[in-house]
């Protein structure tokens, strides 16, 4: 869930309705919303357990290394950290070190962190500006594009040095949204074949307009698909973030499994269908109301019809605020927009601000991951944008950095210890888990070369 202590849904549900059903009530208007809001048909990926194993073992892990990080497209570094000709960053995935730069020609590049002498890195800072990069062991010196352009006394090398054989190895790079990305795979399928739909639903937030405000890497102690998981369903809140239960519906969320990608539209403003309690709007609604710009003072409904009195408040106060919202649905101003994007990139959007997560495995044991989390607010027309917040990079625990991230990581890190008993017969899922069973069918997909 996104930092913002979230919401719910304005339905009473009846008590014979199915136990999983997508929410119907909508307020997005399918000729008019640009981000497609119709249900995908569920796919029937089978009932049984799913080994634990696939969280735990080293060998397991290695077929995700052969099969999955080294062929897919990556998220590599965020754009505004490379607005002028010299600037780059260094991204680690697996035990692989890889150079983001942008050229003198405006150009995006992407190489490994390799000098091709004898085997130093090139690049020493995980970002910054440079004209070149000069190893420090010899001073071989590479260009902005990881082309050899100096060798000291290359009269000695019976071969010479010649450029075209030992420049870096260059790798595929591309642009969206507001980010680099790149694969360590020479043949990889072009970027935008690769995000299949997700440009169609997520272009519509424009992310070049909201500001960086949070930028953590934060060591877990768990599998990468563990964290994953754990933002891919909302059958935890209830128990895990009892502190939104008033204000966000966890059951009667829609989901939708793609190709490679997938997504729930959680409904943010009411409470929980589980409650009994429907009709009582206590202070966590109250608040939730005025972080969304509407006045609790003025509204005069019940419980159930928060959500949508939110929605007409921002609606009417948007232009007002410096607000664009018109490629928004009306429940994109208050609900959780939750993308996954194959193997390890999760979006949470809502209008005035969104979250994106990057799970990358450890580089040598698969009970141990990364998290990124950079978090992000939407700038009003002609305000002034803050400056870019410093990177920090610590283990789960060391700093106060998210209530509610900090829930799920415990409940991660207990659960990757339970892998590991021998009691455990493995994952047993719900319906609302789908998209869990779903990252395990695209992996297999790439473990076996489907």
């Amino acid at each position: 869930m996104i930092k913002l202590d979230s919401s719910s849904q304005s339905i009473l549900w009846g008590a014979l309705m199915p136990v999983y059903q997508p929410y119907t009530k909508r307020y997005a208007d399918p000729e008019t919303t640009r981000t497609p809001i119709d249900k995908a048909p569920d796919p029937d990926y089978g009932s049984g357990f799913i080994p634990a194993e696939r969280y735990t073992s080293a060998e397991f892990a290695g077929k995700e290394w052969d099969h999955v990080w080294t062929k897919v497209w990556l998220l590599g570094a965020y754009i505004g950290d490379l607005k002028n000709p010299g600037d780059y960053v260094v991204t680690e995935i697996g035990n692989q070190s890889i150079v983001i730069t942008k050229d003198e020609h405006g150009d995006y590049n992407a190489f490994h962190n390799v000098c091709s002498h004898r085997g130093n890195q090139v690049a020493y800072q995980t970002s910054g500006n440079a004209q070149n990069f000069r190893c420090s062991y010899h001073a071989w010196v590479y260009n902005l594009r990881g082309e050899l352009i100096h060798v000291p006394d290359e009269d000695t090398f019976p071969a010479g040095a010649p450029c075209d054989e030992l420049s870096i190895v260059k790798l595929p790079c591309d642009v969206w949204g507001v980010w680099v990305w790149f694969s360590l795979n020479p043949a990889v399928e072009p970027l935008q074949d690769f995000l299949g739909e997700m440009p169609e639903h997520l272009d519509p937030y424009h992310f070049d307009r909201f500001a960086l405000v949070q930028d953590d890497s934060v060591l877990w102690e768990c599998n990468w698909k563990t964290s994953v998981d754990a933002f891919n369903e909302s059958y935890h809140v209830l128990e895990t973030h009892p502190q939104i239960e008033r204000v966000t519906e966890s059951l009667h969320v829609q989901i939708d499994c793609y190709e490679k990608h997938s997504r729930y539209l959680i409904p943010f403003g009411n409470p929980d269908s589980h409650l009994q309690d429907q009709s009582t709007i206590d202070e966590a609604q109250k608040g939730w109301m005025q972080r969304f710009g509407a006045d609790p003072t003025g509204f005069n409904g019940e419980a159930p019809d928060i959500r949508r009195y939110m929605q007409e408040n921002i609606r009417a106060q948007a232009e007002a605020r410096g607000y664009d919202l018109s490629d928004m649905n009306d429940d994109q101003l208050t609900d959780d927009y939750h993308y996954h994007i194959f193997p390890n990139i999760t979006f949470n959007c809502f209008y005035n601000g969104f979250s994106m997560f990057r799970q990358r495995p450890h580089e040598t044991n698969p009970n141990k991951m990364y998290f990124d989390v950079q978090q992000f607010v939407l700038i009003p027309k002609g305000q002034a944008w803050p400056e870019r917040p410093s990177h920090r990079s610590f283990k789960n625990g060391e700093i106060l950095y998210s209530e509610v991230y900090e829930q799920d990581a415990a409940n991660c890190q207990k659960q990757q210890k339970g892998f590991h008993s021998l009691g455990f017969r493995g994952l047993w899922l719900s319906d609302q888990e789908l998209r869990v069973r779903h990252l395990h069918k695209v992996l297999d997909d790439y473990i076996n070369d489907r």
